[in-house]
């Protein structure tokens, strides 16, 4: 299959997430080569989008979602996990989508070994699952995935599917945009859980 080029990603990212779903993510390594196909996606739309890391402007910390696009921005979250995102429209104009879920359907023994108990079904069915499962951290943010590097996005075989759309899955602003994407029906998309505000008890006096 064809590696997707990056003129694919220089569009807005609600745009990109659905062309998203059923291309396959391929990592390769000293270990080997993972391959997972991608079954859940979701759009953020920087300084439009208050639920975007890029809403409030460029930092040392977001600077690879204000383009170019087709590179991979990683950000670490909850004090545990790396989730990914692949940076979308031209350069200077924040957009990405979050890689939510997949399916690993090649070097699944070296992603059982990074997450050892899991099912097969749940190897990458969430954003931190997905991470540990194609080992990838910190180190890789800023990767181009169009550059033949060690992670390239590959075009899908097929479009023989339902998209299906709602809520982001755990935002506190703007959960209401419908801009999560997924494979209806597929077992390896994630439960949706709404955000939860955090309820503080009170105290007496």
């Amino acid at each position: 299959m064809p590696a997707v080029p990056r003129s694919f990603f220089s569009r807005p990212s609600v745009d990109v997430a659905p062309d998203l779903l059923g291309c396959l993510l391929a990592r390769d390594s000293a270990e080997g080569r993972r391959v997972m196909r991608i079954t859940e996606v979701e759009a953020y739309a920087g300084p439009l989008d208050p639920a975007s890391h890029g809403y409030k402007g460029k930092t040392p910390r977001n600077a690879v979602m204000f383009g170019p696009p087709g590179f991979l921005y990683v950000y670490f979250t909850y004090g545990m996990h790396f989730c990914i995102n692949f940076v979308c429209s031209p350069e200077d104009v924040c957009s990405a989508v979050l890689i939510r879920a997949g399916e690993i359907v090649e070097g699944v023994d070296l992603a059982r070994a990074a997450r050892s108990g899991s099912s097969d079904r749940d190897l990458a069915r969430g954003p931190a699952r997905l991470t540990k499962a194609l080992d990838l951290s910190r180190e890789d943010n800023g990767l181009d995935l169009c550059d033949g590097g060690p992670l390239t996005v590959l075009a899908r075989e097929s479009s023989d599917f339902t998209v299906a759309t709602g809520p982001r899955v755990g935002v506190s602003s703007a959960a209401e945009i419908p801009w999560r994407f997924w494979i209806e029906g597929d077992r390896t998309v994630s439960a949706y859980k709404a955000h939860k505000p955090k309820v503080r008890s009170a105290t007496s006096s």
